[in-house]
């Protein structure tokens, strides 16, 4: 295993959380393939600086606090990048439900309040509420009841 390699395998991943995937790709442009990767990968694990799980925990966490995602949009995110279901689930439970909820409210509340300046009909205003908390990813039982006790 190439230590030179493995020491910029290593600084990529302090950098910012990775995935396997990622490193596997990167770990390709720099023309590493096959079981040499694989031993990087498992060295970069074993030292701690690749994982998985601190990945999820992470993504989750900061896509719900700063992009005001929902639970089902992070989680097909993180399938999309290839993470395990064990992952997923350890990164769904760094958003705590109060704070969930709380959150869908004041983003449906905020988006409201433009919507009333230019929508007088009720009916589309719930409508075009309830397709933006869709499409960030809220659950839609949660979104309607929400936009019910507004």
């Amino acid at each position: 295993m190439d230590r030179l390699i493995l020491q910029k395998a290593a600084s990529y991943c302090a950098y910012q959380e990775r995935t396997q995937d990622e490193v596997r790709k990167r770990l390709q442009k720099w023309e590493v393939w096959g079981e040499e990767a694989d031993e990087i990968i498992a060295e970069l694990i074993t030292l701690n600086y690749l994982s998985e799980e601190r990945f999820a925990k992470t993504y989750a966490g900061g896509k719900f606090r700063m992009k005001n995602w929902g639970k089902m949009k992070i989680k097909q995110e993180l399938h999309r990048r290839g993470l395990t279901e064990y992952s997923i689930q350890q990164g769904m439970n760094e958003i705590p439900e109060q704070a969930y909820q709380t959150g869908l409210k004041e983003l449906l509340t905020k988006k409201r309040e433009l919507l009333v300046r230019t929508e007088t009909d009720k009916f589309k205003l719930r409508q075009k509420l309830a397709r933006f908390a869709l499409g960030k990813g809220y659950e839609s039982e949660l979104v309607w009841k929400t936009i019910e006790d507004l």
